[in-house]
C-alpha cells in the first residue's frame, strides 16, 4: 500500500512537471510581442479606416483634426513642464548636399554680398531629408481627405481645404520622445526593424509616464546617428519605424501629434498593398499632423542627462495658402 501511495505522488508530480512545462512552452510560443501579433493585411488597414477615425468627432467642417486635443488647459499643463528654461531643436540643419536620402537639396543662393546681404530660399520639403510637418491634405484615400472632404479641394493652385494655414496659431503642448534605440540599448536601430506597440509601452515603463490626450509624440530610432556612421542610405526603401499595428495604440492614447527622425513608418511596411499606413491612419483617418525628418539626437541627449522624457513643444509652420505642409523647426524646452 504504501509502495502504491508512492508510485502516485511521482505520477503526480510527473504530471505536474509535464503541465508546467507545456505551460512554459505555449507562453513562449506566443507571447505578447510575437510575430503572429503583428501580422496585419491590407483588409486589416481598411477595417482601421474606419474604426479608427475621427471623421465628425469635432464636426463636419473641422479642418483641425486631432489638434483639437490640445486645449488651453493642456497649454498650460505643458507650459508648467519648464523648470529649466533650457530649449533643444529637434530639427536638422538644412541638406544642402545631393545624396541618394536628399534627391533635392535644399537651395541657398545669394544675391547681394555687399553692402546689404541678401539671399534666397527654396526647397522641396516633403521626402527624407528636410524637417517639417504634414498637413491633413497631403494624403487622399479613395478620393477622399480627412473628414471626409473631397480630394478635389486640392488643386494646381493648392489645397482649398486642410491645408497648413489652419496652424497659423502655433503648436504648443507636452512632447515625449520615446527613445527607442535607447529602449534597445543601440546607438541606433538598422533599416527595416520595425517598432511595435509593446516597445511603445516598454518606453513609457523605463521613461516612469504615460502618453496622454493631446501630446505630441516623437519616436527617435537614431537614423541620424546611423547616417553619420555608415553614410546616406535610400531611407525611402529602407527605414526603421512604426508598424502599423501602432495606430490603434496611438488613437487609444489620444495623441495629438507624431513625429519621428524619418518619416514614421517602417519601411517596407510588411504589409502587401499598404505603402505607408501609419501615414494613412494618422493623416486621412485620424486626423494627426506629422512631423518628418526630426533629427533627435540633441534631444535624446538632453533627456537622457535629465532622465527626463516630456518638455514643452513648440513649432510654427509657415502660413503658406494652400500648403501642403511646411518646414520647420521644432523646439524643447525643459
Amino acid at each position: 500500500m504504501k509502495q502504491l501511495r508512492g508510485a502516485s505522488l511521482l505520477i503526480l508530480l510527473l504530471s505536474a512537471s509535464v503541465l508546467a512545462g507545456w505551460i512554459h512552452l505555449s507562453c513562449r510560443a506566443e507571447p505578447s510581442g510575437s510575430s503572429a501579433h503583428h501580422q496585419m493585411t491590407q483588409a486589416d488597414v481598411e477595417t482601421w479606416m474606419t474604426e479608427l477615425s475621427n471623421w465628425g468627432r469635432w464636426g463636419k467642417e473641422d479642418q483641425l483634426g486631432a489638434v483639437n486635443l490640445i486645449t488651453p488647459q493642456k497649454r498650460m499643463e505643458a507650459a508648467r513642464l519648464v523648470t529649466e528654461g533650457i530649449s533643444v531643436s529637434l530639427a536638422r540643419d538644412t541638406e544642402k548636399e545631393k545624396a541618394v536620402d536628399n534627391p533635392e537639396p535644399f537651395g541657398h543662393k545669394m544675391i547681394l554680398v555687399d553692402p546689404w546681404s541678401s539671399d534666397n530660399y527654396s526647397v522641396s520639403y516633403h521626402g527624407f531629408a528636410h524637417t517639417h510637418i504634414d498637413s491633413l491634405c497631403h494624403l487622399s484615400h479613395q478620393g477622399k481627405l480627412f473628414n471626409g472632404f473631397a480630394m478635389t479641394e486640392v488643386t494646381s493652385k493648392g489645397a482649398g481645404k486642410l491645408a497648413i494655414t489652419n496652424l497659423k496659431n502655433g503648436i504648443f503642448t507636452r512632447g515625449i520622445l520615446m527613445d527607442i534605440a535607447r529602449s534597445k540599448e543601440v546607438a541606433y536601430l538598422e533599416p527595416n526593424v520595425a517598432i511595435y506597440p509593446e516597445d511603445l509601452e516598454a518606453w513609457e515603463k523605463r521613461a516612469g509616464l504615460r502618453v496622454g490626450s493631446g501630446d505630441a509624440v516623437f519616436i527617435r530610432t537614431g537614423r541620424w546617428a546611423r547616417r553619420a556612421e555608415k553614410g546616406p542610405w535610400d531611407v525611402g526603401k529602407a527605414s526603421a519605424g512604426l508598424h502599423a499595428s501602432c495606430a490603434k495604440w496611438l488613437k487609444d492614447r489620444d495623441v495629438a501629434l507624431v513625429g519621428s527622425d524619418a518619416a514614421s513608418d517602417v519601411i517596407p511596411s510588411g504589409i502587401e498593398g499598404a505603402g505607408q499606413p501609419i501615414h494613412l491612419l494618422l493623416l486621412n483617418t485620424m486626423g494627426v499632423h506629422i512631423f518628418d525628418n526630426c533629427d533627435l539626437e540633441a534631444l535624446g541627449k538632453a533627456a537622457e542627462k535629465r532622465r527626463r522624457w516630456e518638455f514643452l513643444l513648440t513649432a510654427s509652420p509657415i502660413p503658406v495658402g494652400g500648403g501642403t505642409g511646411s518646414p520647420l523647426n521644432p523646439i524643447a524646452t525643459f
